[in-house]
């Protein structure tokens, strides 16, 4: 199966929050600026998130987005739209320590992403051979390790090890393996 990635435009929320599930809209220009970067395949289906940053994108890209809620990004918690440097540094140690299992801000933990994720690439390689995904970057990095076979948990490991820097409006082709 083919997979083409696409981060979302660049959300309406100031630098250093943390955002999550949160549901945002698109930065002024940023929705335009994306769509004159992408070159997608025509007549490939098109899978998105529900959340704005995305929807709004899919919405532009095909008159019938599927969404699907396992692609919404890591939740939070209450974590939720507070700036980084105002979540107490012994927590973010507490994750950085299991970042597999930990629950951010009491929400949800990367295993349980990584498991969703999972469940949602299964079922799409069952109907397609090729298909568009709009998300958010944890997902971009778990479907990544999912595509490569990686069990939920190794999956975890390797989307919390990874770069966090994947650009706004960024696209990523995975091939079949």
């Amino acid at each position: 199966m083919k997979l083409i990635l696409v981060r979302h435009p660049r959300p309406l929320v100031a630098p250093g929050v943390c955002y999550g599930s949160t549901d945002l809209p698109i930065a002024p220009g940023q929705l335009e600026q994306t769509l004159a970067a992408l070159r997608l395949p025509a007549g490939v289906p098109i899978y998105s998130s529900p959340l704005r940053r995305c929807a709004e994108l899919a919405e532009r890209l095909t008159p019938a987005p599927l969404y699907d809620s396992r692609l919404v990004e890591l939740h939070f918690g209450a974590w939720e739209m507070q700036p980084w440097d105002s979540i107490p540094r012994a927590d973010i140690d507490a994750w950085a320590a299991d970042t597999v299992h930990y629950h951010p801000g009491g929400g949800e933990s990367v295993l349980q992403m990584a498991e969703r994720i999972a469940a949602f690439h299964a079922d799409l390689r069952r109907q397609h051979p090729q298909a568009i995904i709009i998300c958010h970057a944890g997902a971009m990095r778990l479907l990544s390790a999912c595509h490569i076979g990686l069990a939920p948990a190794a999956m975890a490991l390797q989307a919390a090890q990874a770069g966090h820097q994947i650009p706004y409006g960024a696209m990523l082709t995975l091939n079949p393996v």
